[in-house]
């Protein structure tokens, strides 16, 4: 990876979005390794992890991911997810954070150097060339390796660097097993917690139908 040491940094995670691409690498992402993995690149000014959360639950299981992030060094950018029928009158839930992030991003963009955006969805091509405009370098962290690709080539090939998520599993990957994590336990049940919830939302909510990279 490509930063110099006096860059301000800001990571962009599109929750869903990184969540279907570690499962798809079949590894599990320890977020104390990420945050100090960027730290140690250069001035690491804000880590913000977008998702939504179906808030009409009575219990959301991605509350405690949510609570052990915004305690342990991240933003937390949330809202409800919507319920919807499809043309085939399946039930699907959308929770697409897109705007979120890309309003974030260009509001944060004067205060940065360095953009590292978690996310394979073409979608944020434009954003990226936008921010590329205003002076910044972008990163993006999707993985080519998977097949399909996870991450849409048009988003690849506008970013200046693009990290393949799988050439940093050794250094933030979730090495402890299940069992020596029992003392550790909320941050285990958040990892536990954020595998459940996203199985029900990367098509709505992060991936588009095919993945990423068949956009």
């Amino acid at each position: 990876m490509n930063f110099y040491p006096t860059e301000r940094i800001a990571l962009f995670i599109d929750g869903a979005n990184l969540y279907a691409t570690a499962k798809a690498l079949s590894f599990d992402i320890d977020y104390k390794r990420l945050l100090t993995l960027f730290r140690a690149k250069g001035v690491l000014l804000r880590a913000l992890y977008y998702t939504a959360l179906a808030e009409e639950q009575e219990y959301s299981s991605i509350r405690p991911l949510i609570d052990w992030l915004d305690y342990n060094g991240y933003s937390m950018v949330t809202k409800p997810t919507k319920e919807f029928t499809d043309a085939s009158g399946r039930r699907k839930i959308k929770g697409n954070m897109d705007i979120e992030l890309a309003v974030d991003a260009m509001e944060l963009a004067d205060h940065l150097d360095h953009i590292v955006l978690f996310s394979g969805d073409g979608d944020f091509r434009t954003l990226v060339e936008a921010l590329q405009h205003k002076g910044k370098r972008v990163s993006v962290v999707s993985t080519l390796t998977t097949q399909p690709p996870m991450v849409a080539d048009e988003l690849r090939r506008q970013a200046d660097q693009f990290i393949d998520l799988s050439d940093l599993q050794k250094e933030i990957c979730r090495t402890q097993r299940p069992a020596d994590s029992i003392n550790n336990g909320r941050d285990y049940q958040a990892h536990i917690h954020d595998r459940r919830v996203h199985e029900g939302m990367t098509t709505a909510g992060g991936l588009r139908e095919g993945q990423a990279g068949s956009e």
